[in-house]
């Protein structure tokens, strides 16, 4: 009897052991960048995408956070989730760009989704994604036209662009912004006048918000900050000017008053798009996505300005006439040029381009 109590005893903590594992494995997985998943941003609208999805197709999930800012560490937080039984795991920005390049190979049975980027070696001098990786791009061109043209609807006709690194999506971000506005002014008949400058990093500092209460105390009426952190350097200039700012994205109404509208990139969208044609395949990248890369804009739902009741604070422009001018962009009827070499030419606009 003692032998039969000893065998179920060892049967039952077996069991536990292997329901505990079970419990303790996550099938689709998110890496943090910097911050955590309540940044309200990168990370916050990558983790609602794999929850969205997740929960509505009764999947696992889990996040992992690095723990420090660097590729080896992000390398790290990888590993964990692959042993954590990860089948997927989703990148959010372009700082997992030489993680993803480093480890694809390594696990060439994980589905990797990077957001923003496209895998590189540490020196850039050479690209790759493997056929279990899937890259997103965004057509930030299109977001910055709207936000352009919606400012200067609303009756702004002094501007600024408050760009971060001069890294291709902050430059479409930048000239979309010189497109929409000076389109609307042209619309308009209305002469305006953008200052433009980039600060050269993603970061807050008082020399960011020094330019921009400079450029409030000399007219300014509205900045485009586009660049990671940057944007709370200019919503406290904004706040001791009396001024707004634009935010980008993700929807920033909840940093400031000053926030009138974002342009935004739809990451939670993209994400589950992307998981959703990844499980129609048996959890496979389908051909069209192994190994490529995907720019996703208002065609595709995955850019545009936020139009909820809280976030929309311009006066003049309303979300009916926002709507109109963005189905001419999802249709094609207006084009915004993505040309990163040359700054776009102008009609109606006086462009002070800083260094």
């Amino acid at each position: 009897m003692k032998k039969l109590l000893s065998a179920l005893l060892v049967v039952a903590m077996l069991l536990m052991g292997a329901a505990a594992f079970a419990e303790d494995t996550f099938e689709i997985a998110l890496v943090t960048d910097v911050g955590n998943i309540d940044d309200q941003s990168f990370n916050q609208s990558a983790w609602e995408g794999v929850v969205e999805f997740a929960e509505a197709n009764g999947y696992t999930k889990a996040y992992y956070r690095p723990s420090e800012d660097s590729t080896t560490a992000r390398m790290e937080s990888i590993k964990t989730a692959v042993e954590k039984g990860a089948k997927v795991i989703v990148c959010p920005g372009y700082l997992f760009e030489e993680a993803i390049y480093n480890v694809q190979d390594e696990y060439p049975e994980v589905n990797f989704l990077l957001l923003d980027g496209e895998p590189h070696n540490a020196d850039y001098s050479d690209y790759k994604t493997g056929s279990n990786v899937h890259n997103i791009l965004y057509q930030e061109e299109q977001a910055g036209y709207l936000a352009g043209y919606a400012a200067v609807k609303d009756g702004y006709t002094k501007l600024g662009f408050l760009g971060g690194m001069a890294v291709p999506a902050v430059i479409r971000y930048g000239y979309g912004f010189v497109q929409g506005a000076d389109a609307a002014a042209a619309e308009m008949n209305e002469q305006i006048e953008i200052k433009y400058w980039y600060c050269g990093a993603f970061s807050p500092s008082d020399d960011i918000k020094v330019k921009m209460s400079g450029w409030y105390s000399e007219g300014t009426e509205v900045v485009f900050s586009c660049g990671g952190g940057i944007y709370l350097s200019a919503c406290a200039a904004a706040e001791e000017a009396g001024a707004k700012v634009i935010g980008v994205d993700v929807d920033q109404y909840y940093v400031s008053d000053t926030v009138i509208t974002s342009a935004m990139k739809e990451l939670k969208h993209s994400v589950v798009l992307a998981l959703t044609d990844l499980y129609a395949n048996d959890c496979v990248w389908p051909e069209a996505y192994a190994g490529t890369t995907a720019t996703l804009g208002a065609a595709d739902n995955c850019v545009g300005l936020p139009t909820a009741d809280t976030s929309w604070r311009l006066n003049n422009f309303t979300v009916e006439e926002y709507e109109q001018l963005f189905e001419a962009i999802k249709s094609g009827e207006i084009v915004v040029s993505n040309d990163t070499t040359e700054a776009p030419a102008v009609t109606n606009s006086t462009v002070d381009y800083q260094e």
